[in-house]
This record gives structure tokens, C-alpha cells and sequence, in this order.
């Protein structure tokens, strides 16, 4: 059967000691302000930053994480979660102190390798100073136990998503560490196991796959679930409510799981019902599914300030409005194809820098335009070709690079807008008519083979296109996604760019992080 499990050595190891450890009692280690380690030992402390073009402070250097078990106690009556984090970390040098990526949890105690560790929170940093050093290539269980208020940071800064009878978790980009402590980001991909104990009449749901349930003292219930591939901090999903499971079956035996509100079950099943098919397309053109189970979960929430964008790819499962899902076919069917081209693009080739950005979002706009365009559903400017919405973004393409930076090249103010997205669609278009639309195909397939279950740069996709290809596209690519004036239309010499207006403001939206620029809305 082609959707294997895959259980990795860290994971399991992970998964048998987490219940020892977070059994032992809670200690309340004391502040620091810089840490030390056991007198005479050697080490430095880890760096803060992985050198993020995008998000610099974001991330941690000197280890890096194997695997997570995230443990979760929802209070219906407090609407507080009460959580423990376990890590299993490898170092990559000797540690005398180390950093997670933390903001807005109260945390009650740190242990490194079952000992009580001092910590102190600053900025976005969870310093943790271990008893002894750790030495270089060794494996070590980090314990975090700490406390998180869904509702106490609005919307963009938090990755939380306070619903009518819960709450879910958007992360993306770099929001995940407000929900539990971790290597906040994508180049550190790791196993996920999630255990979440809920009181009666809610559920508890989570990436991946349903693992065990278990039936709890005063009617509550744990349900633990866990990701069968490596998955990024910023794709994690976790939610509570009044939920039902809707199994249905795609292609080639894939288990397909949809996490609907009990009150909007019926009226959202239309919607549900197109997954399969969706995913028979996609599959025909970049290969097999890559993940265990897919899936929607229609949050329970359509406040305008729950989350700033219509859905979100988190993995194996698809956060939506509810009420974009009511919509007709032709409304919404772009919109789920991109989303779903994003378990390719972003979740099983994460970036390995948030400005490889253009990688996910162009590719899930592209495949999702295909499959609009198939249809003759006409798009959101009433046109019906991918030829005719090429012309039309190329013909904006100075605009957009004067006003949001290359394609590849983005900042964290314009890191959503359209230059990613439509922008990085002309770039495709711009390949496939160099190369041709075999060679195309094959391309993506092999970058897809080659950087799955890891993190893919813009370099990586050049040097794939190009050995696919039997061509030398480096030149050719690095004046698309880092010229600052649009190339050649390959294929198209009378296609012309409109002068940059230099008056012209870009739009954005105030404290905005996640535009609502795809082609496919």
C-alpha cells in the first residue's frame, strides 16, 4: 500500500520516555540572567538565529530537534491550556547554554536530560541553561512545562485562533513558538506526536494520524495523534471543539479525514466531497500524495478577525473559514487545489528560507490556475487562459518588483504579497515555455523526489531545472526571480511590460502578515 507508516528511531524513543519525564514533579527553576554551566566544563552558548534573510531572529543554532511530543490539557471553564513540550534534541557543538523560540507562554519549569535546568525569557528567546554542558552529536530530552491563554494576543501576533467552543493554531510563518517552545523554523523540520486531553462533549484533533484514545477520570477524553513524516513547526495543527470526523476514502486507498463543526456538518459535506477528486488531479501531474491522510478542518470560527487569510495549509489538514467552504464549486475549487498543491510545495518540501517563499506560493497559484482554467471557471479579472493571465501579470511586472522587491527577494513587510504568489507563477510559466512542458513535468517531479521530507532553496530548484533541463538555467532563472526589471517572455517577443508609476504606493495592509493575494481567491 503506497501510504506507509514511518517511525523513526528518535520518534519512538521520544514517545516511550515522554511519559516518565513529564510524570516527574514540577520544578521551578529560578531565572538567570546569563546562565553558567558545571565549573571546569567546556562550551559555548548556542546561537540565537539561523540566519533567516526574512525573519533573522528567528530560530536557534547548535542543535538540532529529532523529535516533539507536545502534550495539551484544554480547561473549557478557563479557556486556559495547561501543556508540556518535550524535545529530543542532537547537538551540533558543545552547549553550555541553548535557546528556544518562546513568546507569550508562562513557563513553570525547564529539565534538560531529567535535570532541572535555569532559564529566563527574553524577547522571543527561551534561554536555557543546562546543569552540565552538553557535549557535541549528543542526544538529549529537553521538558518544558508551561501555561498558554488562547485569547490573550490578538490576531497577527499570535498563532492561537480563539473559536466559539476552542481554539486552533494557524503558525505560519513564524508564529508556532507562541503556541509551545521550539526551533521556530523550517529548515529544522521534525516527528510530531500530540497528545490532547479534552473534557466532555469536545474533541481533541491534531496532524497526522488518530494513534489512541483514552477515557479519563471526570468524562474527559485524550486523543493522541501523530505525523508520520517530518513536519515543520509552522505546519503544525492542533484544535479543540465540538467537531465531528468525516472519513471518506481518495485516490489509491489514501485515508481522506475532515474536522467539521457538528452544527455545519450537512450544509459543509458539498464542499468535503471535492477532495478526492482534487486530489486524482494533482497526482496525475506531480505523483503520489506524500502524506498519510488529508483533509479540511472548517475552523469554528468565521470572525472577520480570527485568522488574516481564507485558508492555510497546515499539515495533512487544511484550515478554512466555514463559510468560504459554502460557496459554489467555481467559487472555492482554485482556492482548495492551492491549498492542496501546498502538501507538495511548503509542507513536503518545506523552504529552507522564508524568501524561498516564491517556491510554495507560486507553484500552489500555478497548479491552482491549471485546474481553474480546465474547468472554464473564468478568474477573479473574468479571464480564462493561463495565457491570457500571464499577459497580464507581465505586464505588471516592473510595478511589482519596484514596489515588493524581486520574486525571490522578499522582506517581512512584503513577504505575502502578490509578487509572491502570481509572480512567482510568470516565473513557471516563463521555465515551462523555455524548456518545454516535458521537461517541465519531469523537473518537478525530481525536485519533489529529491528535497522531500526536508527544506529546498531557490538555489536547489535552479540546479535541479537545470540538470533536468540538460541546460544551464541559472542565468536565465536569477533574472527572473532576482532582476530587478522582468526578462523576455520566452515564446512571446510582443508581450510588453508597463512603465513603473513611481507614485504609485503599494498596497498593504496595516500590520497585516498573511495577504490575500493568491489568483486562486
Amino acid at each position: 500500500m503506497r501510504y506507509r507508516s514511518r517511525v523513526t528511531a528518535p520518534a519512538a524513543a521520544l514517545i516511550a520516555t515522554t511519559a516518565a519525564l513529564t510524570a516527574a514533579p514540577s520544578a521551578h527553576a529560578a531565572p538567570t540572567r546569563t546562565g553558567t554551566s558545571a565549573a571546569g566544563a567546556k562550551g559555548t552558548p548556542g546561537p540565537e538565529t539561523l540566519g533567516d534573510p526574512v525573519f533573522p531572529d528567528l530560530g536557534n543554532d547548535g542543535y538540532r530537534v529529532a523529535a516533539y511530543h507536545l502534550d495539551f490539557t484544554y480547561d473549557a471553564t478557563t479557556r486556559l491550556v495547561d501543556a508540556t513540550a518535550t524535545l529530543r534534541i542532537r547537538t551540533t557543538q558543545a552547549l553550555s547554554r541553548f535557546s528556544l523560540d518562546a513568546l507569550g507562554l508562562d513557563i513553570r519549569s525547564v529539565r534538560v536530560g531529567g535535570r532541572k535546568a535555569t532559564y529566563e525569557q527574553v524577547a522571543e528567546k527561551l534561554r536555557i541553561t543546562p546543569a552540565r554542558t552538553l557535549p557535541n552529536k549528543s542526544w538529549v530530552t529537553v521538558c518544558v512545562e508551561y501555561s498558554a491563554d488562547p485569547r490573550r494576543i490578538p490576531q497577527p501576533h499570535t498563532g492561537w485562533v480563539d473559536t466559539l467552543d476552542g481554539f486552533a493554531v494557524c503558525c505560519q510563518p513564524n508564529l508556532a513558538h507562541t503556541v509551545f517552545p521550539c526551533n521556530d523554523h523550517p529548515l529544522d523540520k521534525a516527528d510530531f506526536t500530540f497528545r490532547i486531553t479534552v473534557p466532555g462533549g469536545l474533541r481533541g484533533v491534531a496532524t497526522g494520524l488518530l494513534e489512541r484514545t483514552e477515557s479519563l477520570s471526570g468524562g474527559r477524553t485524550a486523543y493522541t495523534y501523530r505525523s508520520r513524516e517530518p513536519m515543520a513547526t509552522e505546519l503544525v495543527q492542533i484544535t479543540v471543539g465540538d467537531y465531528v470526523i468525516k472519513d471518506r476514502q481518495g485516490p489509491h486507498g489514501l485515508p481522506l479525514r475532515d474536522v467539521v463543526p457538528v452544527a455545519r456538518a450537512e450544509a459543509l459535506e458539498p464542499a468535503l466531497a471535492l477532495t478526492p477528486n482534487l486530489v486524482a488531479w494533482l497526482e496525475a501531474r506531480l505523483g503520489a500524495y506524500p502524506f498519510e491522510t488529508y483533509g479540511l478542518l472548517p475552523c469554528n470560527s468565521d470572525a472577520p478577525n480570527a485568522f488574516d487569510f481564507t485558508g492555510l495549509e497546515t499539515q495533512t489538514l487544511t484550515i478554512y473559514k466555514p463559510n468560504y467552504l459554502l460557496q459554489a464549486e467555481p467559487k472555492i475549487g482554485s482556492h482548495m487545489m492551492h491549498e492542496l498543491v501546498h502538501s507538495y510545495f511548503g509542507n513536503s518540501v518545506s523552504p529552507a528560507s522564508w524568501a524561498d517563499l516564491w517556491i510554495n506560493e507560486g507553484h500552489a497559484d500555478f497548479y491552482g490556475l491549471l485546474y481553474r482554467y480546465e474547468r472554464g471557471w473564468p478568474d477573479s479579472l473574468g479571464l480564462t487562459t493561463m495565457e491570457a493571465r500571464m499577459k497580464d501579470t507581465y505586464a505588471k511586472g516592473d510595478q511589482w518588483r519596484r514596489d515588493s522587491g524581486p520574486v525571490a527577494a522578499p522582506n517581512a513587510a512584503n513577504l505575502f504579497d502578490g509578487q509572491r504568489y502570481l509572480g512567482g507563477v510568470l516565473v513557471l510559466y516563463a521555465l515551462r515555455n523555455l524548456v518545454g512542458e516535458s521537461a517541465f513535468n519531469a523537473l518537478e517531479r525530481v525536485f519533489l523526489d529529491r528535497y522531500r521530507n526536508s527544506s529546498a532553496s531557490t538555489a536547489d530548484y535552479i540546479a535541479v531545472a537545470s540538470e533536468v533541463s540538460g541546460q544551464d538555467l541559472s542565468g536565465f532563472l536569477q533574472d527572473w526571480l532576482y532582476g530587478t526589471k522582468t526578462p523576455r517572455m520566452p515564446g512571446h517577443p510582443d508581450w510588453t511590460v508597463t512603465p513603473v508609476n513611481p507614485s504609485l504606493a503599494p498596497r498593504r495592509r496595516k500590520g497585516a502578515v498573511h495577504h490575500e493575494n493568491s489568483a486562486t481567491l
